[in-house]
């Protein structure tokens, strides 16, 4: 008989069905016993009674098919049960849980959960987190294939950095000093000038940083746009806007069920206001007394902007743009209006930063010359430089961080709960 998955079980009412999935609950009552089936798809209640009542190789997160006929329970979640006919035991565990997966929530510690992660989502909660992350890339690769980019995948391993700085996991490449790569940045601005135009690419980056803190992982997804041809900011602000309408459109037509379960609730994204750095600089100062550190949003002013933004213009969203030269990376575009300011901006969502973006400098001579004032060698880029002799356009693009984008919508408290395995300063299993 072919496998029925336990949310679809309303569609078999009076017909004989198989469920596979694991033992979420059992509860006995005299001579019947209740269990409680759980696959990918939910959970489901079987009946059993007379001699499958009795076995005693049933436990929690025991392996299970059950097979049966599916009746009319109406006090039953789902309004359906399956009265069993037969349980085949598949694999039962040989070792207790290290904690219990079938309450609301699971009790242990961030630290425990994570040394036994694979354990940890079993728990429909855990797993509901990756629903919406996935859901959420889905989003943004059909939005940007329905605006003519195309995806891309670019090497991970590297001979130098795109960010500059000291952020850079070193390998060795066959006797030679590699890197793995912080972004694509490099390679998304060449194939714009290959004649792509409209590139994306979903991958990960690695950012080796000291930090131990809630919102930063070493390894994450990146999601990666470049376009070229552009008039200027106005066109990534105008794109990322409409981008995000979608995606949450999206998230909200596939995940209805997962974003009840941590009752979130998405925004409506309508025009994003869009601040210049200075502005803000001026908002914090005269509504909380806040100076920005070395002409730098820190967290605290991120969190303070965006709850001035939500209490005049309604909305979690803000664009913080015009960072200055000395904070953004060598290929930054300079302001033409003010030269020591970058035609750049990050996207703060409910007190956090999700991406950074902005135009890139796309005249040969006016790259190299910020790589010496950067004070990096040309001739160490030159497989980049290439592009930029033969015919550049205006061009820019962003990137949002997979992890923290889930963790905002979903009000986690810790990135590394929406990363499957995540990576940071100690921690490299499982």
């Amino acid at each position: 008989m072919s496998r029925v998955l336990c949310g679809e079980l309303e569609k078999h009412v009076g017909a004989p069905v198989t469920v596979k999935g694991w033992v979420h609950r059992i509860r006995s009552l005299g001579q019947v016993r209740f269990i409680i089936v759980r696959d990918r798809s939910g959970l489901a209640q079987a009946v059993l009674s007379g001699e499958l009542a009795r076995s005693p190789h049933l436990s929690c997160e025991t392996a299970v098919s059950v097979t049966g006929n599916v009746v009319e329970a109406p006090n039953v979640p789902g309004g359906c049960e399956i009265q069993a006919t037969g349980v085949v035991v598949e694999s039962a565990p040989v070792s207790s849980i290290p904690f219990e997966v079938n309450l609301p929530e699971i009790t242990a510690g961030l630290e425990k959960i994570l040394e036994h992660r694979v354990v940890s989502l079993r728990h429909p909660k855990s797993r509901a987190v990756f629903k919406v992350q996935a859901e959420a890339i889905e989003g943004f690769r059909r939005f940007l294939r329905a605006n003519d980019f195309i995806e891309v995948h670019t090497p991970k391993i590297v001979a130098s950095g795109t960010e500059g700085g000291a952020e850079l996991f070193s390998v060795d490449y066959f006797g030679k000093p590699a890197y793995l790569a912080q972004s694509p940045q490099f390679y998304k601005q060449m194939l714009v000038g290959a004649g792509f135009e409209r590139v994306f690419e979903v991958a990960p980056a690695y950012r080796a940083e000291e930090h131990n803190t809630s919102r930063h992982l070493n390894e994450f997804i990146s999601l990666d746009l470049e376009m070229g041809f552009i008039d200027g900011l106005e066109d990534l602000l105008s794109l990322e806007e409409r981008l995000f309408q979608y995606m949450f459109a999206h998230i909200r037509e596939t995940c209805g069920k997962e974003l009840a379960m941590f009752g979130a609730e998405l925004p409506q994204v309508t025009t994003i206001p869009r601040l210049k750095l200075s502005e803000i600089e001026t908002i914090l100062r005269r509504e909380y007394g806040k100076a920005l550190p070395n002409g730098n949003l820190d967290p605290e002013g991120e969190r303070l902007i965006c709850q001035y933004v939500e209490k005049e213009a309604g909305t979690p969203f803000v664009f913080a743009t015009h960072y200055p030269v000395t904070s953004r990376p060598v290929y930054a575009m300079p302001d033409p209006e003010s030269p020591d300011l970058t035609l750049s901006f990050d996207l703060l969502f409910k007190g956090l930063e999700m991406n950074s973006g902005g135009m890139r400098i796309n005249d040969y001579h006016q790259l190299v010359g910020n790589m010496g004032r950067f004070g990096l060698d040309p001739d160490s880029f030159a497989g980049y430089l290439e592009v930029f002799k033969y015919g550049m356009p205006r061009h820019g693009g962003f990137a949002i961080g997979a992890e923290r984008l889930t963790a905002r919508i979903l009000e986690l408290g810790n990135i590394r709960e929406a990363s499957l395995f995540p990576r940071d300063r100690e921690r490299l299993t499982p």
